[in-house]
């Protein structure tokens, strides 16, 4: 019996089935930015790896503040690789411009989340594991999501990263159940599905748009969805 839900964050809450880069790319589109896909990942990759070493982002940031330091730090590479020229003015304009959009798309999708984990919450324990920057109390206070979740379990702050199942076993740890009363949720298969798994909690994969195709594999999903709408009927 399913006493506790193990959701990821970005990707599976904030933009349901969507890759950060994918909603990233939509924006770079909307504003009409002279770069090719290609391109645009290359700066995405740099940009995330930076975060990853450097300190960026600071715990007191909001997503806002997040969303407009990635994107300075990705145009800025586009223009220094060449991809991109442009007057230092625009790039900064439209930076913010970008970052606003994607803060805008986390919005209204965490609008239709909230109903969803206001029902969750009253059935199971709900605890967040994510691969974030250390921020990420900060980004789900100012959504008004931290009354669901008992626990966050968090990168940068444990110092263990996905696809790594030691990351999800933390999270069965601090719902207090064992893996087997345990479910996780999450909208990549290699780095939610097959960690959790292996660990013997049931999965939901919330299928989507992801940075690499991905398929299911000998560890099999509990559950497959689309949308995140379509947990209800399986949880409740």
């Amino acid at each position: 019996m399913i006493k506790s839900l193990l959701f990821d964050y970005g990707g599976t809450l904030d933009v349901p089935a969507r890759h950060w880069a994918k909603v990233l790319w939509e924006a770079y589109q909307a504003y009409d930015i002279p770069i090719t896909e290609q391109q645009f990942r290359e700066a995405y990759v740099f940009a995330e790896r930076h975060l990853a070493t450097h300190p960026v982002i600071e715990p007191l940031d909001n997503f806002n503040i997040l969303l407009h330091k990635k994107v300075e730090l990705e145009t800025e590479e586009l223009v220094r690789l060449g991809h991109w020229r442009v007057k230092e003015t625009k790039r900064a304009s439209l930076s913010e411009s970008i970052a606003a959009y994607c803060n805008d798309k986390a919005i209204a999708g965490l609008d239709s989340t909230r109903d969803i984990l206001e029902t969750l919450s009253k059935h199971y324990r709900l605890i967040i594991v994510s691969n974030f920057y250390g921020n990420l109390r900060t980004v789900m206070a100012d959504y008004n999501l931290l009354s669901y979740f008992e626990h966050i379990v968090e990168s940068a702050v444990v110092g263990v990263r996905k696809p790594s199942p030691e990351i999800w076993q933390l999270g069965v740890e601090a719902s207090g159940y064992s893996a087997s009363e345990c479910c996780a949720i999450g909208d990549s298969y290699s780095k939610d599905i097959t960690p959790a798994t292996s660990l013997g909690c049931s999965t939901i994969w919330l299928k989507g748009e992801t940075w690499k195709p991905e398929e299911q594999t000998e560890n099999v999903a509990t559950h497959t969805i689309s949308q995140l709408q379509e947990l209800l009927p399986i949880l409740t």
